[in-house]
């Protein structure tokens, strides 16, 4: 099953090497869910721990992903894990968008003299 989810990029976490041949990276994004934010965290593995590098926190991200579970059992009982397995993650609005209503003025620069020295130039 796969699905998709847009939502801005919180936190990213360090690769974490569980086995010689298994790796995992995850990370979370936010979901305006009403009153309340939802904070959704997927799980990259393998090969695909990069995918989220060329991302900034802050961002709004579309999250492809395969919804993963199964059963673990210990002593008799059976927990269930269920994962968010992202495959593919695309930008949907630039990191930091810049909005200026109007261009800065240029400040004047400032040019002390030997009277003016002790005086605060603002």
């Amino acid at each position: 099953m796969s699905y998709e989810v847009k939502g801005k990029l919180v936190v990213v976490y360090q690769p974490q090497q569980l086995t010689d041949k298994f790796r995992k990276r995850e990370f979370v994004i936010e979901i305006p869910a009403g009153t309340y934010s939802e904070f959704i965290k997927f799980q990259l593995t393998q090969e695909k721990c990069s995918l989220i590098d060329d991302f900034a926190l802050g961002q709004e991200i579309k999250v492809y992903f395969t919804l993963r579970g199964r059963p673990y059992t210990k002593d008799g009982t059976t927990t269930y894990f269920t994962n968010l397995e992202a495959w593919r993650i695309e930008a949907v609005a630039p990191a930091n968008p810049i909005s200026s209503p109007a261009a800065p003025q240029a400040t004047p620069p400032i040019s002390l003299t030997e009277s003016s020295e002790d005086e605060l130039p603002f």
